[in-house]
C-alpha cells in the first residue's frame, strides 16, 4: 500500500503527526494508499522553507521564471498518460476526462509563461515639472492554495502557475482524497528547474487548513470547495490580514428557449450534467425549459439519453462517466434523490440502484432525471454534486431569467436559443458570474478570469487570467524627481502636477 507524505524543500518528507487518511480507488472501493495529515508544526516547517527560498526566486528575472514553466509544460506533456491514469485511479474520472482536467490546468500555466509582459508596470514621463511616475508589480512572498478533490490537476495548476510565475513561493494543500497527482506535479516542477522550497505540498485536513489561515508569513490564500467552507476560509483568512479568494458551490442553470435546437440542447445537458458523474462546480444541474411545450419536447429528448448513459470504470474508454469519489459521496447523492422523491418531484430516470458487474464494491450510481422540480425543494436549492439533473419548468422568459438571478449561488449559467436579442438581454441581466450562450459549460479560457458571484465566490479577485496576476502581486508606485532645477528650502505644500 502506498504511503504518501509531503513534498517540502524539493523532496519527499514522511508525515510526523501520526495521523493518516485512506486513499480509495473509487472503481473498486478498495483502499490503495495512506496519506499523511500534517500538524500545524509540519505546516510551519514548510512555510519556513518557502520563506527562505522566496527572495532569490523573486530576484530571478521573469523571463527565467517563465522558462521553468515552459520546461514544466513539456514534462507534463511527456508524462500525460501516467498523470491521467493516476488521476483516474484516485478520483474515478474516466481517462479522457482526466486528460481534460490536466489540459485545462496546463492552459493556465501557458498563460503564466507570459509573465514578463503580464507584470509590466506603467510609466508617465513628465507627470509634473521634472517629475516622472512609474509603477511596478512585486510578489507578495509566501502564498497558499487549498484545492478540492474534483480537479486534482487543474485547480492546483490554476493556483501555483500564476503565483510562482509572479515570484512567490507556494504552499499547496490538496485534497486528501486524491493527493497523488499534486505530488507528481511538484516533482515535475523540480525536474523543470524550480528551486527547492518554491513549491511545497502539504497534505492534511482542517488542522493544516487552519494553520495556513493563521500563519503570519502566508500573505494570500486561494480556495475552491463548498460555500460553507469558502465563507469560513474567507472570514478567518481576512481576519488575519490575508488576501483571500474563496470559491464555493454552485447550482448552474441552463435556460432552453422555445426556438432552441432541442437535440443540441439535450446533448449539451447530458454532457454538462453528467460528465465526471456531476462532480464539477460548473456542472449543469438545473434545466429550465420555457413553456410547457418546450418542456415536453425536452423531456422526450432527455429521458432516452439519460437511460442510455454508460457508467463504467475509469479505464473504460467508452464510459460516459465513472464512479463517485467516495462511498460517503455516493450515499449523500442518493439521499438527495430520496429527498426529491419525498418532496414530490417526478423521478423520470432512477439510477440509485445501479451496479456494475465485477465492480460491485465501487462507488457507482446511474444518471437520475427529475421533472416538475420547484424552487422550494432541497434538490433545487442545494448543490448535489452528483449525476442528477432537475427540470424546473418556467412559464415565460422572465421567470426563466429570475430563477438563476434569485438563487443563492451565482457561479455559471447558460442559455440555448437562436434569438440574438434574447441571448444579449439574458447575458446583460442575469445575476451570475459566468454566462454561456449556446455553450453548456461557460468556463473562460485562461486569459480571462474564472469566478462566480453571490455564495459561489468570496473575495474581490478571481482565478487565473489578469485577476490571478493581480491577486499574487502588489503594486508599488514611484514618483521620481532628480536634483536639476529643485529650489532650495522646504516646501510645505502637498505636491501637485501643476
Amino acid at each position: 500500500m502506498r504511503e504518501i507524505g509531503h513534498f517540502i524543500g524539493g523532496q519527499h518528507v514522511a508525515g510526523k503527526s501520526g495521523r493518516t487518511a485512506d486513499v480509495f480507488q473509487p472503481m473498486t472501493g478498495e483502499v490503495i494508499g495512506k496519506v499523511a495529515l500534517a500538524s500545524a508544526d509540519e505546516l510551519r516547517a514548510a512555510v519556513e522553507n518557502a520563506k527562505a527560498a522566496q527572495p532569490a526566486w523573486a530576484a530571478t528575472n521573469p523571463q527565467r521564471r517563465a522558462r521553468v514553466l515552459m520546461k514544466f509544460l513539456d514534462l507534463v506533456q511527456r508524462n500525460y498518460d501516467e498523470l491521467a491514469e493516476l488521476l483516474a485511479r484516485e478520483h474515478g474520472k474516466t481517462i479522457p476526462d482526466a486528460k481534460g482536467d490536466i489540459q485545462r490546468g496546463l492552459e493556465v500555466v501557458e498563460f503564466a509563461c507570459g509573465i514578463p509582459h503580464l507584470m509590466k508596470g506603467d510609466y508617465t514621463e513628465g507627470a509634473g515639472p521634472g517629475i516622472d511616475i512609474y509603477s511596478m508589480r512585486q510578489p507578495l512572498g509566501v502564498v497558499a492554495g487549498i484545492t478540492p478533490f474534483n480537479f486534482p490537476a487543474m485547480i492546483p495548476m490554476w493556483k501555483f502557475g500564476p503565483a510562482i510565475a509572479c515570484g512567490n513561493a507556494f504552499i499547496l494543500k490538496p485534497s486528501e482524497r486524491d493527493p497523488g497527482v499534486p505530488m507528481r506535479l511538484a516533482e515535475l516542477m523540480m525536474e523543470a528547474g524550480l528551486p527547492a522550497g518554491i513549491l511545497n505540498v502539504v497534505n492534511g485536513d482542517k488542522e493544516s487548513v487552519d494553520a495556513i489561515l493563521d500563519d503570519p508569513d502566508i500573505k494570500a490564500v486561494g480556495f475552491v470547495g463548498s460555500s460553507s467552507i469558502a465563507e469560513y476560509i474567507y472570514a478567518r483568512g481576512s481576519a488575519h490580514g490575508k488576501r483571500v479568494q474563496a470559491f464555493g458551490g454552485a447550482k448552474n442553470h441552463m435556460i432552453i428557449m422555445p426556438d432552441a435546437d432541442m437535440d443540441q440542447a439535450a446533448d449539451a445537458l447530458i454532457g454538462a450534467g453528467f460528465g465526471s458523474a456531476g462532480e464539477r462546480c460548473m456542472a449543469i444541474s438545473v434545466a429550465v425549459p420555457v413553456g410547457e411545450e418546450t418542456a415536453d419536447r425536452l423531456v422526450e429528448k432527455l429521458v432516452p439519453r439519460v437511460e442510455a448513459l454508460k457508467v463504467g470504470p475509469s479505464t473504460d474508454l467508452a464510459a460516459d462517466f465513472g464512479p463517485l469519489v467516495t462511498r460517503e459521496a455516493l450515499n449523500r447523492v442518493k439521499s438527495y434523490v430520496d429527498a426529491g422523491v419525498s418532496e414530490g418531484a417526478k423521478l423520470l430516470v432512477d439510477g440509485r440502484n445501479f451496479t456494475l458487474q465485477g465492480y460491485e464494491d465501487g462507488f457507482y450510481m446511474g444518471g437520475c432525471l427529475f421533472d416538475r422540480v420547484t424552487p422550494d425543494m432541497r434538490i433545487y436549492k442545494e448543490e448535489i454534486f452528483g449525476p442528477v439533473l432537475s427540470i424546473v419548468r418556467a412559464a415565460d422568459y422572465r421567470e426563466a431569467l429570475r430563477l438563476p438571478t434569485e438563487h443563492e449561488y451565482g457561479n455559471g449559467v447558460s442559455i440555448y436559443t437562436r434569438d440574438g436579442d434574447a441571448a444579449r438581454d439574458f447575458a446583460a441581466k442575469v445575476d451570475v458570474g459566468m454566462v454561456g450562450i449556446n455553450v453548456p459549460i461557460p468556463v473562460p479560457l485562461a486569459y480571462y478570469t474564472f469566478g462566480g458571484w453571490k455564495r459561489s465566490g468570496f473575495g474581490d479577485l478571481n482565478q487565473h487570467g489578469p485577476d490571478g496576476v493581480r491577486f499574487y502581486t502588489k503594486t508599488k508606485t514611484v514618483t521620481s524627481r532628480w536634483p536639476s532645477g529643485i529650489k532650495d528650502g522646504a516646501d510645505f505644500v502637498i505636491p501637485t502636477m501643476g
